[in-house]
């Protein structure tokens, strides 16, 4: 791990020392998140309700530039430039990405196989259908216990995909279950999602520093 990445690590629990309990799991989260992308596999997300939406925000800060200028790689560059006009402009605005999916978002499928199947059992769908091994599943649950993720959960493992669960207190089935937990100290829904933030923020800003 670069120095420079150590202190985006440590700045976190510098500013939010309610979360020096998770300090452990949030190191092994992000040695999963950087093995996945040195392997050239994919990150899928989850949640529902207010963690649906950040697993939305997660992909995004993971697919553009975060805090840095990210630089895309020299082969597609070289094909852009060949491209006259268009491609110099594609080549001033594209950023260098970390490929990441959330499976909340695609509403046609969600909801034929909600209405078809379950809706506890349409996130796992996904995941069999789009994951391969090597690649790893996000979830985002403050109970733990969200049947879809923890359904999604069990797929993953099947699969050979590395899991990583952000809950609250205690971890509920997810804590058993993914290949690390980050289980924040709250068990109101919307205090255990405060800290969630924060956190996702320096995974982020970790892998961006590591890749770029």
């Amino acid at each position: 791990m670069k120095e420079t990445t150590k202190k985006i690590y440590e700045e976190l629990f510098e500013r939010y020392p309610v979360l020096t309990c998770v300090k452990e799991s949030v190191m092994n989260s992000f040695e999963i998140l950087k093995q996945t992308y040195e392997n050239k596999c994919q990150l899928f997300v989850a949640g529902n309700g207010g963690s649906s939406s950040d697993s939305e925000h997660i992909v995004g800060e993971l697919l553009k530039s975060f805090k840095k200028h990210r630089k895309i790689d020299t082969k597609t560059a070289s094909k852009l430039s060949s491209y006259g006009e268009d491609g110099e402009f594609l080549l001033s605005k594209l950023e260098g990405s970390l490929p990441a999916t959330s499976l909340i978002s695609q509403t046609g499928i969600l909801s034929a196989f909600s209405n078809d199947k379950s809706w506890d059992t349409a996130v796992a769908q996904q995941l069999y259908g789009l994951s391969r091994k090597g690649d790893c599943l996000l979830v985002l649950s403050t109970s733990g216990n969200s049947k879809n993720l923890v359904y999604a959960t069990f797929v993953a493992k099947a699969k050979g995909v590395k899991t990583i669960a952000f809950t609250g207190y205690g971890g509920g089935k997810l804590k058993e279950l993914a290949s690390a937990c980050i289980c924040v100290p709250e068990t109101e829904t919307y205090k255990a999602q405060e800290l969630h933030l924060p956190i996702y923020h320096c995974l982020c800003a970790m892998l961006e520093e590591e890749f770029f």
